[in-house]
């Protein structure tokens, strides 16, 4: 057995209505939090990386730990996604869950979902060889695939409410203040 493969056996095949009542559950559980002490609408997420190999980082998350690594192309070992594919799942799996959350607030029905990220960067930046661009993505495109009863028309609204409000999404179209320190 694969570790995907294990880690999908954690995550169980959810009915419809399952899915709704975690949904709704989630939802009023953190509206009451926030409504009785607006600052427990702050939270704060810490991810420690530690370098392995030749150019692969070990990251723990919580209780999790994951690979990422570079092709051999970029002096990796290939032996898990890239930093850059890791921030297109990341984009994803926010859309999901957003997609997910809000249909259910709007009462829409998703049957299934599939959402493609695709991202151009250009190295140039990355090597040094052209100061002048970006480092990262240039270009990100988002195709999002749902099936269910409800009409394009809902569900091109549900995608506009959906873009709004995703998190992930956020980081991607917005700057962000970030800094750093050696230590």
């Amino acid at each position: 057995m694969t570790l995907l493969q294990e880690q999908l056996s954690l995550v169980a095949d959810v009915t419809a209505e399952e899915r709704a009542r975690r949904l709704t559950s989630a939802g009023t559980a953190w509206n009451e939090r926030i409504t009785a002490d607006a600052g427990a609408a702050a939270l704060t997420y810490r991810v420690i990386g530690r370098g392995v190999g030749s150019v692969a980082t070990e990251i723990r998350a919580g209780k999790h730990l994951f690979l990422v690594d570079e092709p051999g192309a970029l002096a990796g070992d290939d032996a898990a996604a890239s930093p850059v594919e890791y921030a297109l799942g990341a984009l994803v799996s926010c859309q999901v869950v957003v997609f997910r959350l809000y249909a259910q607030a709007l009462g829409l029905t998703i049957d299934e979902i599939e959402i493609t990220a695709e991202g151009d960067l250009d190295v140039r930046k990355l090597f040094g060889i052209d100061e002048s661009g970006r480092a990262g993505f240039h270009d990100v495109r988002v195709r999002v695939d749902i099936t269910g009863p409800d009409t394009a028309e809902q569900y091109e609204e549900l995608r506009r409410v959906v873009d709004a409000h995703c998190p992930v999404l956020d980081l991607f179209a917005n700057p962000v203040p970030t800094s750093g320190v050696l230590v």
